[in-house]
């Protein structure tokens, strides 16, 4: 029987996953319009966004279902990052601030589960016996990034939520103490964010955004020539 041409394949049936659509059947349930949007890799992941004032009742809700495991929280930026920065540009000619207006968010890549600002707060738990985890994530305000603190559900995330303080600008209401982890009092500026010039940038170029001088043609046919008799001497001598 002759093969079937590729436009006859049939597209690969993808098997339910029954665990995860029930993780996210389960916490609808208790957050209702809190849950935002969500996805599923099935047989592999699943991720939720979270409406931002239900940050914490999320918390709460993931923790009573059996995610007991705190693994991480951090903060993500979308923005592109600008190009050129081995040279001198607009954002090194001007001094940013954390109310510095940035790009649409809108047209911004959120990944899984979407997005509508700049700026997300993600975090990661996990159930040690059903081996099974969930990445949950919600908006934060370009101007004014915060949200409530998960350090009174999942202790362990009091100083992942310092760092995200110091290095991106997010404010976790109800933190017991917010203070530096590894800048110096006073530093200006967040580190983390995409658009924080950085000066070694400014003193050494930046390896990708440099111009390189293509190879010519009959350079490259030489090289493409010295590597595969040194391939093939070397398959000659181990055989």
């Amino acid at each position: 029987m002759a093969a079937e041409s590729a436009g006859d394949e049939e597209t690969p049936v993808v098997a339910p996953d029954e665990i995860r659509e029930g993780l996210v059947a389960e916490l609808t349930t208790i957050l209702g319009d809190g849950l935002v949007e969500s996805h599923i890799e099935p047989g592999t992941d699943v991720w939720v966004r979270i409406a931002p004032d239900r940050w914490q009742d999320a918390a709460r809700a993931v923790k009573s279902m059996g995610l007991n495991y705190f693994s991480f929280l951090s903060v993500i930026d979308w923005m592109e990052a600008p190009e050129g920065r081995s040279e001198n540009t607009e954002l090194d000619e001007t001094e940013q601030t954390d109310e510095t207006p940035v790009e649409d968010a809108a047209v911004l890549d959120h990944g899984h589960a979407g997005g509508s600002t700049r700026l997300q707060v993600f975090a990661r738990v996990e159930s040690p016996t059903r081996h099974v985890g969930m990445t949950l994530k919600a908006d934060l305000a370009d101007t004014d990034p915060r949200i409530g603190t998960w350090s009174d559900v999942f202790p362990g995330a009091d100083w992942h939520e310092r760092e995200a303080w110091e290095m991106f600008g997010a404010h976790f209401d109800g933190h017991p103490g917010l203070r530096n982890l590894y800048l110096p009092s006073g530093f200006q500026g967040r580190p983390l964010r995409k658009d924080f010039p950085l000066l070694a940038r400014q003193v050494k170029p930046w390896p990708g955004v440099v111009d390189i001088e293509e190879i010519p043609p009959e350079l490259e046919a030489e090289l493409e020539a010295q590597v595969m008799a040194a391939f093939e001497s070397e398959q000659g001598e181990g055989s």
